[in-house]
C-alpha cells in the first residue's frame, strides 16, 4: 500500500504540486513569525516565550478593607473555603488572608476545562447563604488569566515633544488618568483580560470627625456614616406634565466638591440642622494603598496588561501597542511655568515582545544554519548539488507542516516547543539523505532505456519501509513524555508533540513530495545549446539585478553560477577544477553566508577571519567523516583484531561521563570506603581533593535559563516595616542599581498591583532591571 501511494503521487505530479502549494501557503498563514505576505491570510500559532507550567487554578478574591488577617480568616476565608469544596473537579484549595483582603486559590484537575471551572465557581458564589459573609465583604472571581499572562508593564510620565521627561504632574493626577482613561482604553484591546493599576494616589473625600462635637450633639458615629453614604446619590421620581409636555422629576445629589459633602445633614437638634461641617472637617486626600511603583528612584504611576487565558500573547501585545498609539494624542497635556508643553506619555518598561521574538529567532537561526550545513555536507560527501538542494527543500516544507499541526492541535509556540523542531531537524535530514542517495545510486545503475519515473519509484520503494520504521521507532520512544502530568507534562509535552509533528511531516514530505521534486531536479538536462546559453545568461542578469537592488551575496552567487557553466562548456582545458566549479562556488558561497550569519568569533572580528574559522571547523569535521568513510574497513579490521584495547576506549568514556554527571566523590565513594577498612583516608589526599573540585557533578534545573536582557530582583524587607520605610528602601535600591554601567533601567514595584493575581505584601519588592544591549 505504501509503495502504491508513492507511485500515485509520483505519476500524478499535478496533484502533488497542488498539495505542495497548499501546504506552503497554509504553513505561511499559520507560521508564528508574523510574515505579512500580500494575498495570504494570517492565522498564526499562539506564541509565548516560555510554557505556562502553572496549575489549573481559579482565584476568588474578597476585599474587606481595614480588617486584620485573623478577622478575614475567620469571617471570610474559612466560610468561603468550606463552601467551595463541593465544586466538581476540585483537587485542592489553598488560601491566604492578608490585611484588607482574602485570596482563595481553587486548584482543579488538569482535565477540567478552564472556563467551565469559572462557571461552576460563579454558580457557587451566587448560591451562598445571605448571612454567610459580612455585608461589606463581596467575593469576586479573579481575571481569566494566569500569572504568566502579565505581558506588558508601563509607566505614565510627562514628556515634551522631543520625548524628554518634564515632570510637572502630581501623582494623583496621573493615577486619575490611568484609572479613568488609559485603563479602560487598553482593556478594550482584543485578548486583554485585565489592566491593573499601581502607584500614585487614588483621590478620595476624607471626613475627619471631631469626637467632642459628636458628644456635644449626642450624635453616634453610625449616623455620620449613614449621612455620608446617603448624600452622594440622585433620586428619581415620577413625571410632571405641563402644557402637554412631560418633564422628569429628579433629585440631584451627587457630590462634586467638598462643600457639597459639608452641607449634608446628619441630624436635626431643636429644628436646627446639624451638618457634617459642624462636626467634622472634609478634605480631599489620598486613599490608603498597599503598593507603589518606582523608576530609577522616583515614584511613578503605571499599570500591567494581563493577557487572557488561551490567547496569543504576541498578538495581544501588538493590539495593546496599537491601542496606545490611538490614545496617545488624546492624553492630557499642560504648559509648565517655563513654557514647556508636557503631555502624559505611556512608556513601557517590560515588553515580552523582545523575548518572544528572540525565541522565534532561535528556530529561524537553527533552521537556516541546518539548511546551510546540509548543503555543505551533502555537497561535499555526495558531490551532487541537485541532491543537496533536494534534501534542503525538505526542511522548510516539513517545518511549515509542523506549524499547521501546532495551530490546530492547540500547541503553543514557545522555547521548549520550538526546540522540539530544532532537535528533530537532524532526523528529518536523514530521511532526505537516505532517499536522495538511493535515487542517485539507482540513476547510476539504471539502463538508458528505463524511464526516470520508474527509476525514482524503485529507489523510493526500496527504502520506504526502512524510513517508516525509523520514524515509528522515534515516535514510539516519546510515549513516556506524552504521559507526563502536572508541571512536567506542561513543560515537556509540547516538545514531544512538535518533535512528533516534525518527524511525521518529514516522513510525508519524503515519501510523497520529494520523489516528484527529484523527478524535476534530476530531469532537467542543460546541454551545450541555445537553452543552456539562455538560462545561464538569465542567471547572470538576475544576479546583476540582485547586486544593485537587493542582496549582494545572492546576486554574486547567481552571477558566478551562470559564469561557471560557460567556463565549463567553452574552456579549452578540461580538468577537475572546471568540472566541479559549480560545486566549489556553492560551497564558498554557503560558507561565506554562514560566516556572516553565524559570526562564531563575534562581530568585532572581520568577515575574513570568521570565514577562515568556519572553513577550518568544517574541514576538521567533514574531513574527519570523509577520513572515516575512506578508511572504515581498515579501522574496523584493527578494532576487531585488538578488541581489549579498543573496548577500553568506550569504557573510559562511560566512566568519565558518569563521573562528570554524578560527581567524582559520589562515583568513587566505594573505593574510599575500601581504603577506610585498612585505616587509609584517601579523601584527604591532594589528588582526591583536586578531582572532587574539578568534577563536582552536574547541577539540576527544572526550567531552562533564558538570557532575555533583563533581570528580576525580588528582595523582601521586615514584615513589620511600614510604607514609608519600604518606599525609601525600594527607591535607594533602584538608584543604586541604575548607577551600574551595564544597567539601562531599573523599575521597582513594592507591594501589590490592584489585581487578584498579585497578593504581595508591602514588604515584598520586585525590581525589573533592564540591561543595555550586548552589542
Amino acid at each position: 500500500m505504501l509503495n502504491r501511494i508513492i507511485r500515485y503521487f509520483l505519476e500524478n505530479r499535478l496533484i502533488t504540486t497542488i498539495i505542495l502549494v497548499i501546504v506552503v501557503v497554509w504553513g505561511i498563514a499559520t507560521a508564528p513569525f508574523g510574515w505579512d505576505i500580500t494575498g495570504v491570510p494570517t492565522d498564526p500559532v499562539p506564541v509565548d516565550a516560555i510554557p505556562d507550567i502553572g496549575e489549573n487554578q481559579q482565584i476568588v478574591f474578597t476585599r474587606w478593607p481595614g480588617r486584620s488577617p485573623q478577622d478575614i480568616e475567620d469571617q471570610v476565608t474559612y466560610p468561603l473555603t468550606t463552601s467551595l469544596l463541593g465544586i466538581p473537579g476540585v483537587k485542592s484549595i489553598r488560601s491566604s488572608s492578608i490585611f484588607g483582603f482574602s485570596s482563595i486559590y481553587i486548584i482543579f484537575d488538569e482535565d477540567i476545562e478552564f472556563y467551565w471551572s469559572r462557571s461552576r465557581i460563579l454558580e457557587k458564589l451566587n448560591s451562598l447563604p445571605s448571612n454567610l459573609l459580612p455585608e461589606d465583604a463581596q467575593p469576586t472571581l479573579g481575571p481569566d488569566a494566569t500569572a504568566l499572562g502579565q505581558v506588558f508593564w508601563y509607566t505614565i510620565e510627562g514628556r515634551d515633544t522631543k520625548g524628554n521627561v518634564t515632570g510637572g504632574w502630581d501623582l494623583h493626577e496621573i493615577r486619575t488618568v490611568q484609572d479613568f482613561q488609559v485603563k479602560y482604553a487598553l482593556n478594550s484591546a482584543e485578548g486583554v483580560s485585565e489592566v491593573a493599576s499601581i502607584g500614585g494616589f487614588v483621590q478620595e473625600y476624607q471626613v475627619d470627625v471631631n469626637p467632642d462635637a459628636l458628644k456635644a450633639y449626642n450624635i453616634p458615629l453610625k449616623a455620620v456614616i449613614t449621612a455620608v453614604r446617603k448624600s452622594n446619590r440622585d433620586v428619581g421620581a415620577k413625571t410632571v406634565e405641563i402644557n402637554m409636555a412631560e418633564y422628569l422629576v429628579r433629585g440631584l445629589g451627587y457630590i462634586k466638591s467638598t462643600e457639597d459633602l459639608e452641607q449634608a445633614v446628619v441630624a436635626v437638634n431643636k429644628n436646627v440642622p446639624v451638618r457634617i461641617k459642624d462636626i467634622a472637617v472634609v478634605t480631599l486626600g489620598p486613599a490608603s494603598r498597599r503598593g507603589l511603583l518606582d523608576k530609577d528612584g522616583a515614584e511613578v504611576v503605571g499599570g500591567v496588561v494581563v493577557a487572557r487565558y488561551g490567547s496569543n500573547p504576541l498578538e495581544v501585545i501588538e493590539n495593546v501597542k496599537l491601542k496606545i498609539s490611538e490614545i496617545s494624542q488624546g492624553l492630557p497635556k499642560k504648559t509648565l511655568q517655563d513654557g514647556t508643553v508636557s503631555q502624559l506619555t505611556i512608556v513601557p518598561f517590560y515588553d515580552r515582545t523582545q523575548l518572544i521574538q528572540e525565541t522565534l529567532g532561535t528556530l529561524e537561526e537553527a533552521l537556516t544554519l541546518e539548511i546551510l550545513i546540509t548543503i555543505l555536507v551533502v555537497t561535499i560527501l555526495v558531490l551532487n548539488l541537485r541532491a543537496s538542494l533536494l534534501i534542503s527543500s525538505l526542511l522548510p516544507i516539513a517545518v511549515l507542516m509542523v506549524f499547521i499541526a501546532m495551530r490546530y492541535f492547540g500547541v503553543e509556540a514557545n522555547i521548549v516547543a520550538l526546540s522540539g523542531i530544532a532537535i528533530a531537524i537532524g532526523t528529518m535530514v536523514d530521511l532526505g539523505v537516505i532517499l536522495s542517495e538511493n535515487i542517485i545510486k539507482h540513476l547510476k545503475d539504471a539502463p538508458a532505456t528505463r524511464k526516470l519515473t520508474d527509476t525514482i519509484y524503485n529507489a523510493a520503494a526500496e527504502v520506504s519501509s526502512a524510513i517508516v520504521t525509523a520514524v515509528a521507532t522515534t515516535v514510539v520512544s516519546f510515549i513516556p513524555v506524552f504521559t507526563m502530568e502536572a508541571a512536567e507534562g506542561k513543560l515537556f509535552r509540547p516538545l514531544a508533540f512538535t518533535k512528533t509533528f516534525a518527524l511525521v511531516a518529514a516522513l510525508l514530505v519524503t515519501l510523497i513530495i520529494l520523489p516528484t521534486m527529484a523527478r524535476w531536479f534530476f530531469g532537467i538536462k542543460i546541454k551545450k545549446n541555445i537553452g543552456g546559453i539562455v538560462v545561464n545568461s538569465l542567471l547572470i542578469l538576475i544576479g546583476i539585478g540582485l547586486v544593485i537592488w537587493s542582496s549582494e551575496w545572492a546576486g554574486i552567487t547567481l552571477m558566478l553560477l551562470g559564469s561557471a557553466w560557460f567556463i565549463k562548456i567553452y574552456s579549452p582545458r578540461k580538468n577537475w577544477f572546471t568540472e566541479n566549479l559549480v560545486l566549489i562556488i556553492a560551497l564558498v558561497s554557503v560558507g561565506w553566508l554562514l560566516a556572516n550569519y553565524w559570526m562564531p568569533l563575534g562581530p568585532a572580528r572581520s568577515t575574513i577571519i570568521n570565514l577562515v574559522f568556519v572553513t577550518s571547523l568544517l574541514v576538521i569535521i567533514i574531513g574527519g567523516f570523509a577520513f572515516l568513510e575512506r578508511f572504515y574497513a581498515v579501522i574496523l579490521s584493527w578494532c576487531l583484531d585488538h578488541k581489549k584495547v579498543f573496548l577500553a576506549l568506550p569504557a573510559i568514556i562511560i566512566i568519565t561521563g558518569i563521573t562528570i554527571w554524578f560527581g567524582f566523590s559520589t562515583v568513587f565513594n566505594p573505593i574510599a570506603k575500601g581504603f577506610d577498612i585498612v585505616n587509609i583516608n584517601i579523601r584527604t589526599t591532594a589528588i582526591w581533593s583536586k578531582l572532587t573540585h574539578e568534577f563536582p557533578g552536574i547541577g539540576e534545573e527544572f526550567m531552562p535559563a533564558l538570557d532575555e536582557g533583563s533581570f528580576l530582583l525580588m528582595p523582601t524587607s521586615m514584615p513589620h516595616s511600614g510604607m514609608a520605610q519600604n518606599k525609601l528602601v525600594v527607591q535607594q535600591l533602584d538608584m543604586l542599581i541604575a548607577n551600574i554601567p551595564e544597567v539601562d533601567l531599573a523599575v521597582g514595584k513594592m507591594g501589590r498591583v490592584e489585581s487578584a493575581l498579585d497578593p504581595a505584601p508591602i514588604s515584598m519588592f520586585e525590581n525589573v532591571i533592564n540591561y543595555k544591549p550586548e552589542f
